[in-house]
């Protein structure tokens, strides 16, 4: 009797345990066409850590969207590198490394063949990782992505150094100075900054190139940051 007594009372323990623990159902995240890492469930969340607009096409622009190749003028042999729709348009398979014309041209061995073409300076490690790990990822059209960008901060090295590197040094270096200016070093930086030229180029102002050359302005915190720079004595620090 006992014996069935207490098997009663575990029966009846367990049911309460059970009716007053509720287990969420978890719910698939919202697909964000435009972000396909998006896992916010909100579907409206952009993936920062890796942007094509911020990241990936700026190098296009830079390095191969030039006269005389890759730009909407010329399209050396049919390929043009100013947008995603054009870049993505020809030989290009999302997720594909070895079926994807690009990847493979910036990856030559053969002198004649790589992209950009000699006597330009080939894309760095760098570079090359962030198209790799865009199309392996699917090569989503992300735009307006958000940015950790504080204008209060204007270190060279940090700041100012990277965002000249990836915007500018496409075409303004030793092999190919575009206008007579290369920004290999500091003190070729300095140069366009000292007679204005770089800030009215930035800026889009009247009278100046706008740069980057072909590609969208600058974030109005990008150019903040430059201005605070140049401001407090352009530092090499």
């Amino acid at each position: 009797m006992k014996k069935h007594v207490s098997i009663l009372i575990i029966s009846v323990f367990t049911a309460c345990n059970f009716l007053s623990c509720k287990h969420e159902v978890p719910q698939p995240a919202a697909n964000n066409p435009a972000n396909p890492n998006d896992t916010t469930g909100n579907g409206n969340a952009v993936d920062t850590a890796l942007c094509f607009e911020r990241d990936i096409l700026p190098i296009f622009i830079s390095n191969c969207a030039k006269s005389g190749c890759h730009d909407a003028a010329t399209r050396e042999e049919g390929y043009e590198f100013t947008s995603y729709a054009t870049i993505t348009s020809k030989k290009f398979k999302p997720g594909d490394l070895n079926d994807t014309e690009l990847w493979e041209k910036i990856n030559e061995d053969d002198a004649d063949d790589i992209m950009p073409p000699l006597p330009n300076a080939s894309l760095t490690t760098e570079q090359k990782m962030l198209i790799r790990n865009w199309i392996l990822r699917g090569a989503p059209n992300t735009a307006n992505c958000a940015t950790n960008c504080d204008s209060s901060k204007y270190k060279f090295a940090t700041d100012i150094q990277p965002m000249i590197n990836t915007y500018c040094k496409g075409c303004h270096n030793n092999i190919t100075p575009s206008g007579g200016y290369s920004y290999d070093s500091y003190a070729g930086i300095l140069v366009p900054i000292q007679n204005g030229r770089f800030l009215g180029a930035i800026r889009h102002q009247t009278g100046f190139a706008a740069m980057p050359r072909g590609g969208n302005k600058l974030s109005d915190c990008q150019i903040k940051k430059i201005e605070n720079w140049i401001a407090n004595g352009t530092p090499n620090d």
